[in-house]
């Protein structure tokens, strides 16, 4: 009986998440093995795996699946590095602590299409901040249209990222730090330990955890970006992270049965890396320091 009770509380939500998330994500499966189409919502019929075949030789497709890679890597490795950086600044004991950690949150704060449209103006060739500070540093001797060329696109894209979500990543570290005693700390200082070597044996081990969790939900979330790069970017080719072929092909091309078999595959291919980075985190968890 008492084994029976935890399921009758969590019931209601199970019910309401099957509801918003278990309805519509079986309602694209379905639709992925059909022709459906929004030019005649009523007539469609099953046609297998056969958009799943277009798909994979799909060059528009694989070009989304190496733009999601290669921004995730990217944004996800530098969030990751200055987050680490910034929350330990941030755990430092400083006159105006409380009042720097509130700022520091703020990039986060700011709505991603608000973000987007403010760093659209900044990345301008013509008029923008970037390429006015750049140019009177003598970095640069000629404005750079960042978000229109497709060799600096997708970076300038991660580059917003990076600024937007290290925030986030700093107050996740932030929180695993402030688990670590700080006994560990004042033993191995009077041992005379050096900074390096207290960062190293004592703070990084036992900020594992945290580090974990920070990496996979900045990971997760970074394989199924769509809004900043739709934003700042729209539909380009160079730009075109999984996602947003998804939305081109439902809403623009009106081919729902090609845009759910690109948002399955999107679903697959983000629980995969889900799954391996918790195995890969549970394995080094086992294996110890």
């Amino acid at each position: 009986m008492s084994g029976a009770r935890p399921w009758r509380f969590l019931a209601p939500a199970l019910a309401v998440l099957a509801l918003v998330a278990g309805w519509p994500v079986l309602r694209t499966v379905f639709y992925a093995f059909t022709n459906a189409s929004l030019l005649d919502p009523g007539a469609h019929r099953w046609v297998g795996l056969a958009n799943f075949q277009d798909l994979l030789r799909d060059a528009d497709w694989w070009r989304s699946v190496w733009n999601t890679v290669r921004f995730a890597a990217v944004s996800v490795t530098a969030e990751t590095a200055l987050g680490l950086g910034l929350a330990l600044l941030l755990h430092a004991k400083f006159p105006g602590r409380g009042l720097a950690r509130a700022c520091a949150l703020v990039p986060w704060a700011v709505p991603t299409v608000v973000s987007a449209k403010m760093w659209a103006w900044m990345l301008n060739d013509q008029f923008g901040a970037v390429n006015a500070a750049l140019m009177h540093l003598g970095l640069v001797r000629h404005p750079i249209a960042w978000l229109a060329e497709d060799a600096t696109a997708l970076w300038a894209v991660a580059a917003v990222d990076v600024w937007k979500t290290t925030p986030f990543m700093a107050l996740l570290l932030l929180a695993g730090l402030q688990t670590i005693p700080e006994h560990l700390h004042e033993a191995a200082r009077l041992d005379g330990a050096s900074a390096w070597r207290r960062f190293r044996d004592i703070t990084l081990p036992l900020l594992r955890p945290a580090l974990l969790v920070a990496v996979l939900f900045r990971a997760l979330d970074a394989l199924r970006i769509f809004d900043l790069p739709f934003v700042l970017t729209s539909n380009s080719r160079s730009t075109a992270v999984m996602s947003v072929f998804a939305r081109q092909q439902l809403m623009d091309f009106q081919d729902v049965g090609y845009g759910s078999a690109a948002s399955f595959l999107i679903f697959v291919v983000v629980g995969s890396a889900a799954l391996l980075l918790i195995a890969a985190g549970r394995r080094r968890w086992e294996a110890g320091p």
